[in-house]
């Protein structure tokens, strides 16, 4: 290497053209390593970088890009829809997955260029990795040590499954199981018992004690004497099903009355795996405005120390450009705010705020502005924030000013749309409060909780949706989802949709289960 002014140093450029080969590989990942942690000061797990050709990140797409995955209908049939898509030249494919896994994986396509297989690396494999290592909502919901090994576990019990009880059988389960998927997440922190490695072991002693909580729980049912439950018979039972609970699969998991071991098991499955993906709902804009963030200055060092040509950041600003373009609102292309962009903007902002303040900057962000250590500010949001908060701390008033965002209030009862909030003091606090409200899953998700169980009579499964705004759930979707979870309760499901400021009943939807899942042999 040599000097170059200032200090940087020039070196030979990594590769040359857009081909590559292992050895290439290699080079390009040590470089960025170099860069990632002696310059940015990132903590990354070990990284374990996987080649993978268009079929084989076509099944990853189909699988909810994890590897490892059991088999279920639904996964062919989005194969089959983004192949037809990719061959017809109507969808691109990503050119990396990422898995938060220790070591974390990174699938990269073969088809990428040199200079593609460089930003992916440093997006993924350095960008991503330390935002999984590191956010603390990941470090409370995920088991980075012991995913693959789950998976691995997962996979082959539902294969022995679906030899011992037929793929029909395991098939409709799996169905009713992932249509409650998004109701199968404990949205608070709960204690974990123990890492996802040892859950073969568990799997295994649950099997032998055979649902010693469920035989509790039925065993306080009261006789056809008892015309009034007792008040202690009424608090035991209610505390053994931890109502009202907000986790529908971990409710049935533990106390539908008809599920045989193997498809509580299965439920079991499909709700960790749930949780797994909870935190990335969580941090979308966070996730993706770092790992682009720290690919955007990786690459550009690398340019600075002469490891890329002229020709590869020409390439690399292509791609990057086009990652974080955000459209217009009456632009033909624009489906909704670009978490690349929004995350992009924020994080170069910070930096922007922390080296090169102005006098409005002074003002909002007074602990930040002028510190001279963006790296050191931007570690501790990655850490510490999700995308709710984030933007309730640092969306910008400059930020709201390159976006041209504004507030409408859409008011049914309103025969006009009406623009709350303009570009002044008290409207910058309203659009970053109404954008960060898009980003809250208490606002996004609807909140579901189990509430009681009639256990006296017919045994009804009694659920509450209380529905913020007064805004109901879509008809048809409430009817399809509460029929899946009357076929695993085994008895009739009633949901009341409650307005929460009054206690009102504004609507209701009742299923009775089919036959299909609980059969007399289990299948």
């Amino acid at each position: 290497m040599n000097d170059f002014g200032g200090g940087i140093k020039v070196g030979r450029p990594l590769f040359e053209g857009a081909d590559w080969e292992f050895g290439t590989i290699q080079r390009v990942h040590d470089a960025i390593e170099e860069i990632a942690i002696g310059e940015l000061g990132l903590d990354v797990y070990p990284n374990q970088i996987e080649i993978i050709g268009t079929e084989q990140m076509l099944d990853a797409y189909s699988s909810i890009g994890m590897p490892l995955f059991y088999k279920h209908w639904s996964f062919g049939k989005h194969f089959a829809r983004n192949e037809a898509m990719y061959r017809a030249g109507m969808q691109g494919l990503a050119y990396e997955i990422v898995i938060n896994s220790n070591p974390c994986i990174s699938y990269i396509m073969e088809e990428n260029t040199a200079t593609m297989q460089t930003l992916v690396i440093a997006h993924a494999a350095f960008g991503h990795n330390h935002f999984f290592k590191n956010n603390y909502v990941f470090k409370q919901w995920t088991d980075a040590d012991g995913i693959l090994d789950y998976l691995e576990f997962a996979r082959g019990y539902i294969a022995q499954c679906e030899d011992r009880y037929g793929e029909t059988a395991v098939e409709r389960l799996l169905d009713a199981a992932h249509a409650l998927m998004t109701h199968g997440v404990h949205r608070y922190p709960r204690r974990r018992s123990a890492d996802l490695r040892s859950e073969e072991q568990r799997a295994k002693e649950r099997r032998l004690h055979e649902e010693r909580v469920f035989n509790d729980l039925w065993r306080t049912v009261p006789t056809k004497g008892v015309e009034k439950e007792d008040k202690s018979i009424e608090e035991r039972r209610r505390a053994l099903l931890q109502l009202p609970q907000e986790n529908v699969l971990f409710f049935l998991e533990k106390t539908a009355p008809r599920l045989r071991p193997w498809q509580r098991e299965v439920l079991r499955i499909v709700r960790i795996i749930a949780q797994y993906f909870y935190p990335q709902s969580q941090t979308k804009v966070m996730n993706e405005g770092c790992a682009t963030y720290v690919h955007y200055r990786i690459m550009n060092r690398l340019h600075e120390k002469g490891l890329l040509t002229d020709g590869n950041m020409v390439e690399f600003l292509r791609s990057h450009t086009n990652v974080v373009f955000q459209p217009d609102f009456d632009d033909p292309r624009y489906s909704g705010i670009n978490p690349y962009a929004l995350g992009f903007g924020m994080m170069r902002d910070i930096e922007r705020i922390c080296t090169e303040p102005t006098a409005e900057d002074q003002n909002w962000f007074p602990d930040i502005a002028g510190s001279g250590d963006p790296m050191a500010v931007l570690r501790d949001v990655w850490a510490n924030y999700r995308d709710e908060s984030f933007m309730l701390q640092f969306l910008s008033p400059r930020m709201i000013r390159d976006f041209s965002l504004f507030h409408v209030l859409d008011d049914s009862n309103e025969p006009n749309l009406t623009v709350e909030a303009i570009h002044d003091e008290r409207g910058y606090r309203k659009i970053q409060r109404a954008l960060a409200k898009q980003y809250d899953i208490a606002w996004t998700l609807p909140d579901i909780q189990v509430v009681d169980v009639n256990l006296i009579g017919d045994r009804r499964l009694i659920l509450h949706h209380r529905a913020l705004n007064r805004v109901l759930l879509e008809e048809r979707d409430a009817r399809f989802v509460l029929q899946h979870l009357a076929d695993l309760w085994g008895y009739d499901v009633l949901l009341k949709e409650v307005d929460p400021a009054s206690d009102s009943v504004l609507k209701e939807h009742a299923a009775t289960p089919r036959g299909g899942i609980l059969q007399p042999d289990g299948g």
